[in-house]
This record gives C-alpha cells, structure tokens and sequence, in this order.
C-alpha cells in the first residue's frame, strides 16, 4: 500500500512558475518548493526573481531564478532552455504572469490595450506550452497549470477585455488537454476571484470595493496567494493526477453565492 503521504509530494519534479516573483506565482512557486519540486522563479525583474529563489534556498529549498518577459518569444525559448539545461527537463508548468492595462467597457477598449492583453494573458501561454509539453511528454508524462481567473465566467462592465483573455486561457488549457492526454499530460486552469496581491490592489485595498466584494462571497472574505497555492500543489502531484482539462474556480464562493 503506498503512503499516504506521498499524495502531495513534488520530490524530484522540476517546476517552472512564470510571474512568480510576488502575488500568486511566488505563493506557487514557494509551496511547490516546499513540497520538495526544484523551482525555477521567473518574472521580469532579475532582482525581484533572485530575492525569491534566495529565499527558497535559505529555507531549505532547491530553486534558481530566470528572468524572462513572456510578450518575447525568444525570451520564452530562453527561459525553457535554461530550465532544461539547469534540471534536465521540466515537469510542472505553470503559466501564471498576466497583465491588465485597461478597465473600462469593451466599447471603448484601444487596439492597442486590447491587443496587450490577449497577447500576453493568451498567446504567451500558447508560446510556452508548445516550447515545454513536446518534453514533458518525452519524460513521461506532466501537469500544466494556467492561471486564469472567474472573469472568465462572469461578465463585468470594466473587466471584459481580460474576462475574454481568461476565458480563452480555460479553452486553450481543454485544448490542449484533449492534445495531449495520450501522452500523460494533464492541463488545468485555475481560476481565482479577488485574491490580496499587488495585481489587485485596486480591488481590496480600498474598504467600500472591498465591502461590497465579500458581499457575494460566501466565506464573507477575499482569498490569500497560499490557498490558491495549495490547489495548484494539488493539480501538479499525485493527488490530482486524474484532473485535467478543468477550470478549477477558487473564489470563496462568490461565484454561488445568490444572495
């Protein structure tokens, strides 16, 4: 009978987590450390990546850093290719960096807001998952999570333009699930509501926005980077080993919640 234990074990995996210098990927990229995976932090800041892989050494952890804009393919295709040469391949794919430079209704969006966005939140994750699945899949098999969010399944006046790209990241993530399920990778989506990082600031630091957010939620709060954390650990390891092509919401319940 195996342990028990070893449901959430990442030892000996090697993870690569984009826009993990802070937010939700530094939470990712520190519990999947934590679970014994080697980690590779990536962001666009050098210095902001080596605090945090510093930080997982200090702990006890094995991680390096490598800086990389994901809007720049060949900086995607440096950041693969020196995660393989530093750990031999890649297991763990998690696409997490995005942007959102506009709030306001789709009517008004600029081309050139419009085109930021679905680039970076779509294409980019389209980029990296064919440059790292073709050797995940060579190894044997993997997890690939995208990080997307519940604007993909809820409509807002403000937030249209990047509910469209996250809802195009959960397609992308069905896609390439069905892709390539014959060969032992399983892609997954997560999609969390307010969560208290700097990307959403603007939606929590303010207590009348933040009032009326936990209104609908039904666990009356915003959610902290450790519990989404926790569920990409999930996704990646044994536990989750039978998930995939999934868009696994994780907002406290707001997205139920009916007054």
């Amino acid at each position: 009978m195996s342990d028990k234990g070893d449901m959430f074990d990442l030892s000996g995996k090697v993870a690569l987590v984009t826009g993990s210098s802070r937010g939700i990927g530094k939470a990712i990229v520190e519990a999947m450390a934590t679970q014994g995976a080697k980690v590779v932090v990536s962001s666009r800041k050098a210095d902001a990546c080596q605090e945090v892989a510093e930080g997982i050494v200090a702990a006890g952890g094995e991680a390096i850093a490598v800086p990389c804009n994901i809007s720049h393919h060949d900086q995607l295709q440096a950041l693969v290719d020196a995660t393989v040469a530093a750990y031999g391949g890649i297991d763990v794919l998690v696409c997490n960096a995005a942007v959102n430079p506009y709030y306001g209704p789709l009517s008004e969006v600029p081309e050139s807001a419009y085109d930021k966005i679905m680039d970076t939140n779509v294409k980019s994750n389209l980029w990296l998952c064919n440059m790292v699945i073709p050797g995940m899949a060579e190894r044997g098999g993997g997890a690939v999570i995208i990080v997307s969010s519940v604007a993909a399944f809820k409509g807002s006046a403000i937030l249209g333009t990047y509910g469209l790209s996250k809802a195009a990241d959960v397609a992308l993530a069905r896609n390439l699930a069905v892709e390539w399920g014959h060969k032992n990778v399983r892609v997954n989506c997560l999609n969390p509501s307010i969560i208290r990082t700097d990307f959403a600031r603007a939606l929590w630091e303010n207590p009348e926005i933040y009032a009326r957010a936990v209104e609908t939620y039904a666990l009356g709060r915003i959610g902290e980077p450790e519990e989404v954390a926790g569920v990409a650990v999930m996704l990646a390891a044994k536990a989750g080993s039978f998930i995939t092509g999934q868009a696994i919401v994780v907002d406290g319940g707001s997205t139920i919640f009916a007054g």
